[in-house]
């Protein structure tokens, strides 16, 4: 190769250098740009699930608790409308909770809210059906906080789920 075709090849490689480098340059910055986006969606969707678990997992525990609370008046023949209005408050901010996190959770986490509020609904029924003096064979307060202790481990379970699928580790 003579000197005249080294420069000329010289020449071409620095032409098409620089012409190709704002084409590199401009792939190389959206490639970064679609990872940044990408890692931002990450971070937002499980921001999102944290505060659906957060949610529901909080008003599951204040629903169970209410219910016992009705429980343990109802037996004791000291239940009122302000203790109805509470449990009913609290079963519906349960229902919201458990509507607005079925359409961002994994199915594992479906199946164990699945289970509570299996337990929880199951309960609330026979609750209201002892206050209106129509409680079926079998069912009495005492019996139905037996029935409600069920929640419990399924609470435990659905919480332990959660917070595997949040990375969280014991």
């Amino acid at each position: 190769m003579g000197a005249a075709t080294a420069a000329m090849v010289t020449a071409v490689v620095g032409v098409l250098g620089t012409l190709a480098a704002p084409l590199v340059l401009t792939w190389a910055t959206r490639r970064q740009r679609a990872q940044e986006v990408a890692a931002e969606d990450g971070r937002r969707l499980y921001e999102e699930r944290r505060a659906a678990y957060t949610a529901m997992n909080r008003s599951a525990r204040h629903f169970h608790t209410m219910l016992k609370d009705a429980l343990h008046r109802l037996r004791d023949g000291v239940y009122a409308e302000a203790d109805r209005a509470q449990v009913e408050e609290a079963r519906r901010d349960y229902r919201d909770r458990y509507a607005e996190a079925q359409m961002i959770v994994p199915e594992t986490v479906l199946r164990a809210s699945r289970a509570v509020n299996k337990v929880l609904a199951d309960v609330d029924a026979k609750t209201k059906r002892i206050d209106r003096g129509l409680a079926r064979d079998g069912e009495s307060a005492e019996q139905t906080l037996r029935d409600l202790k069920a929640a419990e481990p399924e609470l435990t379970a659905m919480r332990r789920i959660m917070r595997e699928d949040l990375g969280v580790s014991d």
